[in-house]
């Protein structure tokens, strides 16, 4: 039956409709995201009060509303498809403002009328429109389809690749069936609840008519739904290509800035006025990535050319930077982008480089007895499919030794005033991957043996390699470790990972002499590099740290008393 659906109490009195998230005659489920509004002070999204099938909307793209007004008609799923309630009008009819997306899902364009719901409910098994699941960050981009619309997955199958500021991951079908259609384009920034995809479970292959598969592999991708990623590379790469005599002549958007809180309280942090940055979204509404471009944009200008510092951004950070040169004077040059993780990592390691006041404290453990031990293990640990390295039986004794030193194990509060002191040892250790350096935790290292600590840090990493890492695996830490043993060097100086307060570095271990009372006899030594904000360890501190690691490395046993 049809149900007339009102605007429900926004905490405003009135709000801008500027997004409209389904289109007539698409399925939804009750608190699925439907509409965005806009108040003065906030976005905020409005769900479906029941599963149905959206029949019309009172409301277009533009339009002020406040509580109670008329909002759509939703024909409640139950008895009947409630597919087939919707008129054939309403489901034909184009929409009726260019800024509302097209459902990818069930809609090729105006001149083919939304009536796959009806196709659908009318094969075998029941269709499902399927959501983004948790994904343990605020959102993640679309960077890959890995399953046409049409064909059959299995439960568990990798049918999407997504990509947040910190990883990449994979996310697995539901349910044995057909893929009727993705809602979603590669590019697309989503966050849990989002619509995903509609899945005709328990389908067999071909069940799904060919016309539906056809209309949402034809479908043109919206003007609201077209890659962020695309927009913001596009303009990242067009200001690194700008010669200095020619900077860019973007213009602002005129009328008001439509732009979200996370995206507001961004641009107050780089001091970024938003009415000079044009936005990629539905209505010129701005993005992350439009900040980020326009930084860069005003990067690659000529110093007489850019604005002038009002006390934040960019410039109050790091003062006038000089204009980028010209590389094409002396020869050939490639534009290769980075990945979006390496992007982040950057952007992390400057605010912590810039942040953190740090020092980097070095030393030598002695590890002969502790690599012999090692080898004594590492067969019966092969047995099991683990790998017993250096780097666990280091990050063993670390945990040993942020109990017996918990101001490595802490932050400093954002007031300056206090340590804020961990009850948990949660250790990061840094895996280099293809699509570059992330950070697996180690979550309550110091209750691990280490077979557990094997077997953890050994699934996590290939996790990591393979894209596979989810988001979670890589928050909490309370401390890091990144070893650079299996590549070379004799040390190196590592960056402190804000807001923890240290990191320790592993270099090649080494035969070196060493005077033991009569003579110089061949040990093996482990070179470490402990990085540590000086606003919390002093020097004499860290200097105990690196010494008492090292009398706990040459004798593991140490552990135990």
């Amino acid at each position: 039956m049809s149900k007339q659906i009102s605007v429900p109490d926004l905490g405003v009195d009135e709000a801008e409709v500027i997004e409209l998230l389904v289109q007539p005659g698409a399925m939804v489920k009750k608190d699925q995201a439907i509409a965005v509004l806009e108040s003065d002070k906030a976005s905020l999204e409005l769900p479906a009060e029941a599963d149905g099938v959206v029949q019309a909307w009172a409301v277009t793209v533009g339009q002020r509303v406040k509580q109670g007004d008329a909002l759509m008609t939703l024909v409640e799923a139950g008895g009947a498809s409630a597919a087939a309630s919707v008129p054939a009008a309403a489901a034909s009819e184009p929409a009726a403002e260019a800024d509302v997306p097209a459902p990818v899902a069930f809609m090729a364009s105006a001149a083919t009328p939304a009536v796959v719901p009806e196709a659908v409910t009318a094969a075998a098994g029941s269709v499902e429109q399927i959501s983004v699941p948790d994904l343990g960050v605020e959102q993640a981009e679309v960077i890959e389809l890995l399953v046409p619309a049409g064909a059959t997955v299995k439960k568990d199958q990798p049918i999407a690749v997504l990509e947040s500021d910190k990883a990449s991951l994979e996310l697995p079908a539901p349910a044995d069936g057909v893929l009727v259609a993705w809602v979603v384009t590669v590019g697309q920034a989503v966050r849990q609840g989002d619509a995903l995809l509609s899945l005709q479970s328990g389908a067999a292959p071909g069940s799904v008519p060919a016309a539906v598969a056809a209309a949402s592999v034809a479908a043109p991708v919206p003007a609201s739904a077209a890659p962020v990623a695309q927009s913001a590379a596009s303009a990242s790469s067009a200001s690194v290509a700008l010669s200095p005599a020619e900077p860019s002549a973007a213009t602002a958007p005129s009328g008001p800035v439509h732009a979200g809180p996370a995206v507001r309280k961004l641009a107050r942090e780089l001091g970024v006025d938003l009415s000079q940055v044009t936005g990629s979204g539905p209505r010129q509404r701005i993005q992350k990535d439009d900040l980020h471009a326009w930084v860069k944009q005003q990067l690659s200008r000529p110093v007489a050319a850019a604005p002038a510092a009002s006390g934040g951004g960019m410039a109050a950070l790091f003062g006038d930077l000089p204009a980028e040169p010209d590389y094409r004077k002396w020869g050939e040059v490639e534009l290769r982008p980075r990945s979006r993780i390496q992007r982040k990592s950057a952007e992390n390691l400057a605010r912590s480089a810039l942040i953190v006041p740090q020092v980097t404290q070095f030393d030598l453990a002695d590890i002969t007895e502790l690599e012999a031990f090692r080898l004594s293990l590492r067969d019966s640990f092969k047995k099991d499919g683990l790998s017993l390295t250096m780097t666990v039986l280091v990050a063993k004794a670390v945990a040993y030794l942020l109990r017996e030193m918990p101001v490595f194990n802490s932050s400093l509060a954002r007031d300056g005033e206090n340590l804020v002191v961990k009850d948990y040892v949660n250790i990061g250790i840094a895996v280099d991957t293809p699509n570059g350096l992330l950070v697996p935790v180690l979550h309550n290292a110091d209750r691990m043996s280490l077979s557990q600590m094997a077997r953890t840090l050994g699934e996590l990493s290939e996790q990591a390699r393979t894209g596979k890492l989810p988001p979670a695996a890589m928050q909490g830490a309370t401390f890091s470790i990144s070893s650079l043993g299996g590549v070379g060097g004799t040390a190196f100086t590592p960056l402190v990972n804000w807001p923890e307060v240290g990191i320790l570095g592993l270099s090649k271990a080494s035969q070196q002499p060493v005077w033991d009372g009569k003579g110089f006899v061949p040990r093996l030594m482990l070179p470490l590099s402990l990085s540590y904000d000086h606003r919390v360890i002093d020097g004499a501190v860290a200097a105990r740290f690196t010494t008492r690691l090292g009398v706990l490395l040459a004798d593991i046993r140490r552990l135990l008393v």
